[in-house]
């Protein structure tokens, strides 16, 4: 005979504590993994929340957004709002730099359910009398957990609804909006669902939303051909990029740079007298990771170059690249955090079959991994102290993602204003998981991303799915280890179609100068995407006023960045239909404020046009009434009507429109001679 199987145990204290909790929350939005990891906002952007939230029958129900800032011990709330089918949705702004936790609750609403149910029974001239002494009873409780000076307005109203007055009075008064909104301030919730799953909102500067980068290599800034650059000669360049309209200048590594096994021109293995090496190669005899190169100047003039950049907006951007040359100090005073061969030398940095024996690193799973982690975070917090609060992580994918989680959680619980931009071409999930970890922004594939189609694909998933939420795009067109093809190829319309491509698209971009604005486009040899004559291995010497520079069109399109919103998010970017591949057309828009309609020519080297499609209403307009459009390259005005106009791109001579979409034209009726 089979044994029958016993009931399962029921946990009577849990039965008590959730039996009575009949509202169900799921479906939060904003929530990364489960609540795992935090989402991203800057000071003064929305956190808009949404969730399912349903309950069993027909009773109504009440919900509220909790948030607090982790320094606070308090929760404020706002109410959530219903839209369809049971979907909730509210809001809150961050104010302060640091970390905010947001959470959900929600009741069932009986006096909600009564109001509305007398409303029904009322429309339908039914007897309410009972009705009215149970909301009597609903208004009583209400009143014993409300403050003491809305307790006399609430018996009140009570003992109103069980006065021996006409059903019909005693309505009126329990329909009063204001004893509705009086009682809601004080519900009852003692059976409430509480959707805490410790979700987290980062906040960080502006900064971190909407910037432009500007990267150069400081021994190449010299005005001298024959001169090595320094610290100095990059501040003396400072009003040309500032005129150009970019807010952050990043260096490249400033270290004192190895010999043993030092790099040649070109990436050659055998350096020659003279070659001075990767930067990236760091460490030598004059010093490491906490040292300036001699050749580039002292701390001292870090310092007063990073002042001297605030005077122009401009924030000074510092490589960290957590790797070591044969000669660095480490090598010799902490054997133990690199990894050693079989035959007594130490693990090179490789990719086969690429090797780069000037460059060793890390050993995160060595026995004194704590040591190394905590030296790895000091010279971050070195650096800040010089006044540095911007940082580009080289390669961090080559890092264990537990350190990184560590590392830029300890940073930015002392200094929340410092953003990281993750340097990592590799796998998307990997670039994800980053992000999520807790860099600010990412490099993307935006370099390889060319077609219409690869376009709106790649970036309908940045900026329309959950992905937005943690993974902030900077896009590079070009940097020293990437030449793309297309910019070998394209000409100077290719270099005009990129930079409009990146700095509209994307919120934050920056480029690699002064090679893009001098249009380099020679690589290494066929097939390749390194440069020829490398700054990463030599000293180049820049005519930055050649008469065919890009310096005029970069800085008209950084200023209307500057000068529209629109262009200073993500959040809002649309695709638009063309009839034509090889046009790709798209709009931000900042609310209240002007539009903004971009079309790209992608093609180099014919003039292309097409029939453009625009949502009329998503711009605020009337199909039947004529609107006008501003082009902010060239400044030529449009006059359009309806959903569908005719445009068309040169590519010799601008590649792309940058419209301002005008709302509304003036009439004879908006001047005072109409009157």
């Amino acid at each position: 005979m089979t044994a029958r199987a016993q009931p399962n145990h029921v946990d009577t204290q849990m039965l008590d504590s959730t039996g009575r909790q009949r509202v169900v929350i799921e479906g939060v939005r904003p929530e990364i993994d489960c609540g795992r990891f935090p989402i991203k906002r800057v000071v003064g952007e929305p956190v808009e929340v949404e969730a399912d939230i349903f309950t069993d029958g027909h009773d109504l129900i009440s919900a509220v957004l909790l948030y607090r800032h982790a320094e606070d011990e308090d929760w404020a709330e706002v109410p959530l709002v219903p839209l369809v089918n049971d979907r909730w949705r509210g809001e809150f702004v961050v104010t302060r730099l640091g970390r905010y936790h947001y959470a959900i609750r929600a009741w069932v609403d009986h006096f909600k359910t009564w109001h509305h149910g007398l409303q029904r029974k009322l429309e339908a001239s039914q007897d309410v009398s009972i009705d009215l002494l149970i909301g009597a009873d609903l208004i009583d409780a209400a009143a014993d957990r409300a403050q003491q000076e809305d307790q006399s307005r609430l018996r009140a109203a009570a003992a109103a609804l069980r006065a021996d007055t006409q059903p019909a009075e005693r309505a009126q008064i329990a329909l009063d909006p204001e004893l509705a909104a009086l009682v809601a301030r004080y519900p009852d919730t003692r059976f409430a669902t509480l959707y805490d799953k410790g979700l987290t909102v980062v906040v960080e500067p502006e900064r971190a939303r909407f910037s432009t980068w500007y990267e150069m290599f400081p021994r190449s800034a010299s005005p001298d051909p024959g001169r090595p650059g320094t610290l100095r000669d990059v501040e003396a360049r400072l009003p040309y990029i500032a005129e150009m309209g970019f807010d952050v200048l990043y260096l490249p590594p400033i270290h004192p740079i190895g010999r043993t096994k030092r790099k040649g021109r070109n990436n050659s293995v055998v350096a020659e007298p003279g070659d001075p090496g990767s930067p990236w190669a760091i460490g030598a005899e004059e010093g490491g990771h906490k040292d300036v190169h001699p050749e580039l100047g002292t701390l001292d003039d870090l310092r007063r170059l990073v002042q001297r950049a605030r005077d122009f907006g401009i924030d000074v951007a510092l490589d960290l690249a957590y790797q070591a040359s044969p000669d660095h100090p480490y090598v010799r005073e902490h054997p133990e955090w690199f990894r050693w061969r079989p035959d007594g030398t130490i693990q090179y940095a490789e990719n086969p079959p690429k090797k780069y024996e000037d460059i060793y690193p890390f050993d995160f799973e060595s026995e004194a991994w704590r040591e190394l982690w905590e030296e790895l975070a000091s010279i971050a917090r070195f650096w800040i102290e010089q006044g540095i609060r911007i940082f580009r992580v080289d390669n961090p994918h080559t890092k264990p993602f537990a350190f990184w989680e560590w590392f830029i959680d300890s940073i930015k619980r002392d200094y929340p204003e410092v953003i990281f931009l993750s340097e990592a071409f590799t796998r998307p999930k990997v670039m994800y998981r980053l992000a999520k970890l807790g860099f600010s922004q990412s490099y993307t594939y935006f370099a390889w991303r060319t077609t219409k189609h690869e376009l709106i694909d790649y970036f309908t998933e940045l900026t329309q799915t959950d992905v937005h939420d943690y993974f902030r795009p900077n896009l590079w067109p070009n940097t020293p280890d990437i030449l793309t093809e297309q910019l070998q190829h394209g000409g100077r319309p290719t270099f005009m179609s990129r930079l409009v491509l990146a700095a509209t698209l994307g919120a934050s971009y920056g480029i690699y100068g002064p090679p893009f604005e001098l249009m380099e486009h020679v690589a290494v040899a066929p097939g390749k995407e390194e440069y020829l004559n490398s700054e990463k291995y030599e000293i180049r010497h820049w005519d930055i006023d050649r008469a065919d520079s890009l310096r005029p069109f970069i800085a008209r399109v950084n200023r209307i960045r500057r000068e529209h919103r629109a262009l200073q998010s993500n959040r809002s970017l649309q695709f638009h239909r063309i009839d034509n591949d090889q046009i790709l057309a798209y709009s931000k828009v900042a609310p209240g404020e002007d539009s903004i309609v971009v079309v790209v020519n992608l093609d180099p080297h014919y003039t292309q046009s097409g029939w453009l499609e625009l949502p009329l209403e998503r711009f605020g307009l009337d199909p039947d009434q004529p609107y006008q459009v501003h082009d902010l390259l060239t400044d030529a005005y449009y006059l359009w009507q309806g959903a569908w106009n005719y445009v068309e791109l040169n590519p010799s001579r601008v590649p792309a429109h940058i419209l301002r979409v005008k709302r509304r034209l003036r009439t004879e009726r908006d001047f005072e001679y109409f009157m």
